[in-house]
């Protein structure tokens, strides 16, 4: 479907990458993942032409269709939410705007634009979009609105919704889950699961990326590696990977310490001088290894540890808060006590943001009482934290101002850079930087000199994995209360030990982690979306009345339940030899692949055009049958689940 060639780029005097070559196949599901900066996004640009590289090709099959969502900013105009997402062609989009130009049912462009949306098969596609789109969460009376009224983050569910109609050969998805609520981002997993093209996604989602790959393309240092599996499995093959290359160039190295002292001891000794001769011979001859790459660093950094607050930190009862006509809570109470770490899940619109918002004292209530408990100190995280930065200092000098005494320059440098300013980064001016930079840094003056009470609205938008990492090992060791929101499941495994459900205006307290949330709400990650989402957000969406059930007695329903053991219990033995084989079989193919993959990535398969030629297509072929094989383990496991 998609193959790069030799392929290298650069900017100025910083290689982005070179010599790379890979291919997606029809199907795949490849997660682009490294280091910011690596080149992921130039990457994209390269293969929707928008960027040309400095040397090398892409090749994509003839009529092969690509789609993509960009992480920011997609454009909207007067079309209304549900003409967006079905404007899949030129043609479509034609027939809207005359549609919209001509009113008059009587006219004949209208009468000739309607004609054509059916001989298209539109109401099908309409029936199709919005289907998808109460799966995103929009609600029926959102469907005509013009789709320029919505937010940023409305706006590119609306096209998400698009490309899911479309269903492009490759479907290209540039850090897509930065605007889904944990129940969406569920319904989302499940689609991808389902759809029949291929994926390529840049994500820092760790859950997202292990829900819906099979293969993690890295970039890293200027090269590219693949790995096959999830992102889980990514990590794995990589730390073997570099275990055993730094084996092999200590080896080496051992090697050549051994040969140079030779030379150096005998090269002038008549005796020897051959011998010498022969170890510099061979020593010029010898293929170096490279040295490993310098890794990533791992961060890990704690900051000054806040004031002790009271037993009690916050009390609400009865509380009542409503936008206009918009009721969000009528009657909430709820208590939150020293040291908890409560994470508040829920669709969008529930009233997450806006709890957070009211312990905060950000908006006033508009009935019943909201009181703080002893010596609490409250420290708020949002989108619109940003304001409060002095946009005319450096980076530097915005952090230390919020210095504690002991905190040194080298310190808060580091803590800097665990958040991605990095070098010269520091002494930026506040004003150039992005959005998300201005995020990052907010964020980081919170850390400086933290709160008791810090409260969390989507605190890992924006950061990449080692930064997310580095906020989590942050707040591990913060002894203060957390209260917060996100979407990012990996985040919120690591901090959640409370979880509170926000529902049409009510909580619901699980007094364990979102694991323990999800088993209590008889959810798994995916019906989270599907039935926690998608009910809220389809008022069809009923439950069908149970039947009357059928009264037996105690020894007829004792025989039935001890046949019905059994019966499973044959059941089960059957599916798990079946799910044992499926992986024996699986583990063959990935090491058979690793060996292709290996073999695809010496220079020496290229020397000659036809062992590239078959390696190539051994590698499709193993591609082809790992999926099917994985395709049939996840039956075969759920099946199992069904019977555990």
């Amino acid at each position: 479907m998609l193959t790069f060639s030799k392929l290298s780029k650069g900017f100025g005097p910083k290689t982005l990458f070179t010599d790379i070559s890979f291919r997606i196949l029809q199907g795949e599901r490849i997660g682009l993942v490294g280091p910011n900066g690596a080149g992921k996004t130039t990457l994209f640009s390269i293969i929707l032409g928008s960027t040309e590289p400095d040397q090398g090709k892409v090749e994509l099959d003839r009529g092969t269709i690509i789609g993509f969502l960009p992480q920011e900013s997609a454009p909207a105009g007067e079309e209304t939410v549900a003409e967006l997402a079905t404007s899949i062609s030129p043609e479509f989009v034609t027939i809207y705007n005359t549609l919209r130009a001509f009113p008059d049912p009587d006219s004949q462009e209208r009468i000739d634009a309607q004609e054509q949306f059916v001989d298209l098969d539109g109401y099908t596609l309409e029936a199709k979009a919005k289907r998808i789109l109460a799966g995103l969460a929009f609600r029926p009376e959102d469907f005509d609105k013009p789709a320029h009224t919505l937010s940023g983050g409305w706006i590119m569910r609306a096209h998400l919704a698009r490309l899911l109609v479309m269903e492009p050969d490759l479907l290209m998805l540039d850090e897509p889950t930065n605007h889904l609520d944990l129940e969406t981002l569920g319904w989302f997993q499940g689609e991808l699961k389902r759809y029949p093209g291929a994926i390529l996604t840049i994500s820092h989602d760790r859950e997202f990326l292990n829900g819906i790959c099979g293969g993690i393309i890295e970039i890293a240092h200027g090269q590219l590696q693949r790995y096959h599996g999830n992102y889980d499995v990514y990590l794995s093959q990589k730390a073997e990977r570099v275990a055993q290359h730094l084996a092999a160039y200590n080896n080496q190295q051992r090697e050549i310490a051994h040969l140079e002292d030779f030379v150096r001891r005998f090269r002038a000794k008549a005796s020897k001088a051959s011998q010498a001769q022969a170890r510099m011979k061979q020593l010029e001859k010898m293929e170096r290894i490279a040295p490993p790459e310098s890794a990533e660093d791992t961060i890990s950094f704690s900051f000054p540890q806040p004031q002790r607050s009271g037993q009690r930190v916050a009390t609400f009862e009865h509380v009542k808060q409503a936008y206009g006509d918009h009721v969000v809570y009528t009657d909430l109470s709820l208590t939150i006590e020293k040291q908890q770490r409560i994470v508040l899940v829920g669709p969008n619109g529930a009233g997450k943001s806006t709890l957070l918002k009211i312990l905060a004292g950000n908006v006033p209530i508009q009935g019943g009482t909201r009181e703080l408990g002893h010596n609490v100190s409250v420290g708020y995280f949002s989108q619109q934290r940003v304001d409060v930065l002095n946009l005319e200092r450096s980076v530097l000098d915005e952090a230390m101002e919020r210095v504690e005494t002991g905190m040194n320059e080298q310190k808060v440098r580091g803590i800097l850079g665990a958040f991605l300013f990095r070098g010269e980064d520091v002494f930026k001016p506040v004003k150039v930087l992005s959005g998300g930079e201005k995020s990052r840094l907010a964020l980081v003056k919170l850390l400086l000199a933290p709160p008791n009470l810090l409260l969390l609205d989507e605190p890992t938008t924006h950061l990449d994995m080692p930064s997310i990492d580095a906020l989590i090992g942050a707040l591990k060791s913060y002894t203060g209360t957390i209260v917060f929101v996100s979407h990012d499941v990996h985040f919120i495994r690591a901090i959640a030990q409370r979880t509170i459900q926000i529902q049409a205006g009510t909580t619901n307290d699980y007094a364990g982690d979102y694991d323990y949330y999800l088993r209590k709400s008889e959810a798994t990650s995916e019906q989270t979306g599907l039935v926690a989402g998608i009910k809220n957000a389809r008022p069809d969406f009923e439950a069908k009345p149970k039947k009357q059930a059928k009264v037996v007695s105690a020894k007829e329903r004792r025989r039935i339940e001890a046949e019905k053991r059994k019966l499973e219990a044959k059941g089960r033995k059957g599916v798990e030899k079946r799910v044992a084989r499926l992986e024996a079989e699986i583990l063959k193919l990935e090491e058979d692949q690793a060996k292709v993959t290996e073999q695809l990535g010496s220079p020496s398969a290229y020397s000659d055009k036809n062992k590239a030629k078959e390696l190539n297509i051994e590698s499709a072929r193993l591609s082809k049958r790992l999926q099917e094989k994985n395709q049939e383990w996840e039956a075969a496991a759920e099946e199992l689940s069904q019977l555990l």
